[in-house]
Parts: C-alpha cells; sequence; structure tokens
C-alpha cells in the first residue's frame, strides 16, 4: 500500500539505511565530500550493525560473531588510523586449528596432513594428486562438485563437507562455487609430499588475516562507535523503516515518519528491502524470496580461570561441539574480560549455525558449549563459569546458492532505476565481498558516486580482483 496521501517533508537527498559499517562509512564519505544533506537511520538503539559489541552483566565484551580487522584497502586502512592511534589497536599473528578425531590440525587444514594418521594423511593426498591431474572443475559447478573436483573426496569427507555443512547449514550441492576466492586455501601437492617425509611444511601462514588487528577496548564496535561520533549529520537510531514507496520516493518508519528522499541507500538485508517496496515487480519479489541466509548464535562463555592458550580461535567440523567456531576473545584485548584482567579471567565466545525456523533454547547452548569447551580441553574441568552470554544474528551469512547470481541480476537493476543502492554484505548478498572492509569501501563507492559520479570499485569489480582493486 503507497503513502502517497501522507504529508512528507522537504526531500532529503540521499537517506541511509542502517549505521553498520557500510552506512556509517557512506555518510561519513559524504561529509568529508563536503556534503550535508543526507540522513542516516538506523532501526537498532545504537550503531554498529553485525560489527556491534556487547558487554554482559559480568563485565565480559562480546562481538557478534568472529570480527578481526584485516585489510588489502588501503581507504579501510586509511580509515582505521584516523580512528585510532597505533596504540590502541592491538596486533596478532594468527594461530588456528581444526578439531579433528580427537586432536589438533593446524589451519588450513589441506596444507597440513602430515598431522593426520598416517593412512589417512596418504589417502587424502593421494586424491588431492588426482584431483589436480584432472584439472579445474567446470565454470558452473557447485561448491560439492567443485570441492571433490578440486580436494578428491578423501580431503571433502576428513573436513570439507561435515565443516561446511556446519557452517552454511545448507546442502553444499545447493551452493555455488563462484564466490570462493580467497576464502578456501589452495594445497601444493609437492610441500605436502615433502611434509609428509619430515613432518614440517615450512609454509608461510596463508590468507588474509593471518596477522590482525583489534581494538585494545570496546571489540569491534569500538570502530564503528568512533566512526559515528566523527558525524556531524543527522544520525537517528531506533527509527525502522517498514514500507518504500520507489515511485513517490518515500519512506515510512514504525513511529509513522514520512521522508521523501532523492537518492535512497540501503544496508540492510536485501530480501526485507523488496518485501517492503511498493511497487517491486513479482518477478523481482521472487528472486528476492530465493535468497537464502543463515542464522548464528553467540554463546560467550566467561570463566573465572586464566587465559593461557595461545591460539586465536578453533574449528569444529565435528559433532563433538555444537559450534563450528570458538574464538579465544580473552586473547584479542585484555579488556575483553573483567578488570582487564587475563590473569584472572578467560572467554570463549562461540558460534552455532541455525537451521531456519529453529527455536533457540539459550540455556542449552550455553550448557552444551560449556560442555564441549570442557570436554575438548579448552577450559579446565573445575574452571568456574560466571558468564554464559547469548546473542542471536538472524542474519548472519548471506549463502551463496546456485541461483543467487540469476537473482541479483533481477533486484539490483530494478532497484537502481528507482534511485535504490543496495549496498554491503547483505545489501549486496554477496559473501565474497561481506568482510568489514569490504563494506566499508561499498559505503564510501557508493557516497562518491552519488557526490561525483565517480565509478564504483567493490561492487562492480570481478570476483577475481577484489583483493586488488585498491592498491592505489
Amino acid at each position: 500500500m503507497r503513502n502517497s496521501t501522507t504529508r512528507a517533508r522537504p526531500v532529503v537527498p540521499v537517506v541511509i539505511l542502517g549505521a553498520g559499517p557500510c552506512g556509517l562509512a557512506c555518510a561519513h564519505e559524504l561529509q568529508r565530500l563536503g556534503r550535508r544533506d543526507w540522513m542516516l537511520l538506523e532501526a537498532a538503539p545504537t550503531v554498529g550493525g553485525l560489527g556491534s559489541s556487547v558487554v554482559d552483566e559480568a563485565g565480559f565484551t562480546w562481538d557478534l560473531g568472529g570480527h578481526v580487522v584485516f585489510s588489502k584497502l588501503k581507504s579501510f586502512d586509511a580509515l582505521l588510523a584516523e580512528l585510532f592511534e597505533p596504540e590502541e589497536l592491538l596486533h596478532h599473528e594468527r594461530s588456528s586449528f581444526i578439531r579433528h578425531g580427537g586432536s589438533w590440525v593446524p589451519y588450513p587444514f589441506q596444507q597440513h596432513l602430515h598431522h593426520l594418521r598416517r593412512a589417512t594423511a596418504r589417502r587424502c593426498l593421494d586424491d588431492l594428486t588426482a584431483a589436480q591431474d584432472r584439472g579445474r572443475a567446470p565454470a558452473g559447478t557447485d561448491f560439492a562438485s567443485w570441492l571433490e573436483a578440486t580436494y578428491g573426496p578423501a580431503l571433502v569427507e576428513e573436513f570439507f563437507a561435515p565443516y561446511n555443512r556446519k557452517i552454511w547449514a545448507t546442502s553444499l550441492s545447493e551452493m555455488s562455487a563462484s564466490w570462493i576466492a580467497e576464502r578456501v586455501a589452495p594445497a601444493d601437492t609437492g610441500a605436502l609430499q615433502h611434509a609428509l617425509k619430515t613432518g614440517s611444511t615450512g609454509t608461510q601462514a596463508w590468507g588474509p588475516n593471518a596477522q590482525f588487528a583489534f581494538p585494545a577496548v570496546g571489540g569491534t564496535g569500538a570502530i564503528w562507535q568512533r566512526l559515528a561520533a566523527c558525524l556531524d549529520g543527522d544520525v537517528r537510531t531506533g527509527q525502522s523503516v517498514v514500507h518504500v514507496d520507489e515511485a513517490a520516493k518515500t519512506l515510512l518508519t514504525a513511529d509513522g515518519t514520512v521522508l521523501t528522499y532523492g537518492h535512497l541507500v540501503a544496508t540492510g538485508a536485501l530480501d526485507r528491502l523488496v518485501a517492503m517496496t511498493a511497487g517491486a515487480p513479482e518477478d523481482v519479489r521472487h528472486a528476492a524470496s530465493t535468497l537464502r541466509h543463515t542464522t548464528v548464535a553467540m554463546a560467550g562463555l566467561g570463566y573465572r580461570s586464566p587465559t593461557t592458550d595461545r591460539r586465536s580461535w578453533l574449528y569444529f567440523p565435528g559433532g563433538e561441539a555444537p559450534f563450528y567456531r570458538a574464538t579465544n576473545f580473552s586473547r584479542y584485548a585484555p579488556a575483553n574480560v573483567p578488570d582487564s584482567a587475563p590473569s584472572r579471567y578467560s572467554a570463549w565466545m562461540t558460534e552455532t549455525s541455525l537451521s531456519a525456523g529453529t527455536l533457540l533454547d539459550r540455556t542449552g547452548l550455553v550448557e552444551d558449549c560449556d560442555t564441549a569447551l570442557r570436554r575438548c580441553g579448552l577450559v579446565p574441568e573445575r574452571a568456574e563459569r560466571v558468564s554464559g552470554h547469548v546473542e542471536l544474528i538472524p542474519y548472519a551469512y548471506p549463502v551463496p546458492t546456485t541461483g543467487r547470481d540469476a537473482a541479483l541480476t533481477l533486484i539490483q537493476p530494478w532497484l537502481e532505476r528507482h534511485g535504490i543502492y543496495s549496498r554491503g554484505r547483505f545489501g549486496t548478498w554477496r559473501y565474497e565481498i561481506g568482510n568489514m572492509d569490504h563494506a566499508v569501501t561499498m559505503g564510501q563507492d557508493i557516497a562518491r558516486r552519488l557526490a561525483h559520479g565517480t565509478p564504483e570499485r567493490i561492487y562492480t569489480a570481478p570476483r577475481t580482483t577484489v583483493g586488488a582493486v585498491d592498491a592505489r
């Protein structure tokens, strides 16, 4: 239903929906360019979106999932330098492991086969060698087929299938392989042969997050709180948009406020945006309804027990833990625990994927996570648990299904024809450009495009060049 009878205020040239990394960066960039004719609306009472942090009743700080600060994008690095003094960011070398068969295998799994039982390692390496001899998987291959064609059935069985089913809560044959790029590590069969003989890989740490930073105080949310504090424009929290009339260029908030916009930058979930847009045609609505996402429950468990584990985070592909990842959060920053005292406290942040429609038993989840952490030796048997905090993240991962790209090809051009620009992790629904630095850069890019017509870098970049688009 269109709301054309309600009198609207004068046109706001740019309205931004969502004060997460993308929306805040868009407002900040418009401000930097001398534009003050924007308004930022956030449904939540605070800014940060998926990058928010919370402090529980016991004094532990928790993120909404496993965030760390790393980037190849210079504009993101420049923004961090603007917001933080060097000593306000703590720097770490990644140390991550995978739970497998009751022991720990260094990450990435496929580069450390010599940590497996010899027969298992040999089977994985033989299958991997055969897969590489056959060549690359054909274009358009689904994720399950891509994994088997790339790594062979043994590695898929030992790690890739169970872990990815656990994190995505989706059949891997229903997922595309087009998103992978830097998300899945390669494997060098020559180096693996050497490792099986010598017991050592001698390889450098793989991946863009091999070194990472983290705010000394306030969790990841401190980044976005500081960015919001730099804004001197019209920022409104607690303002949920419930209806968009793309023809009249008006939007309606839950409290009955009607706003007229020139351009609308939407950084929330794309499927919800389409659902509340009055004139979206049936094919666009249907395409949006096919987009899939995961829901994640973050359970933060705090203990009156010293932080002694030096590892950063751990992966759990098997059934011995409900979570797919556990982050050693007291290792990231002392201020993440009460009194900034990791000598007395430890904190483990766990992430568990939930199927659509699953009712969350918060107490049961905390108990199950606590049991698993102790069973795996991460928490001493007699350690006193002093915190069990749960946050439900309804939209956690945009799932790259086989039909996703076709859906986006219908949705995004229609929105843009009506002056609506959907950007950010869930605004684009592209996991491959879903990190914080990507979201920030997309926000900056759309601001420059609206202000000066400057072409966007991240949103329009080919998948294989995303990591290098800001090398200038």
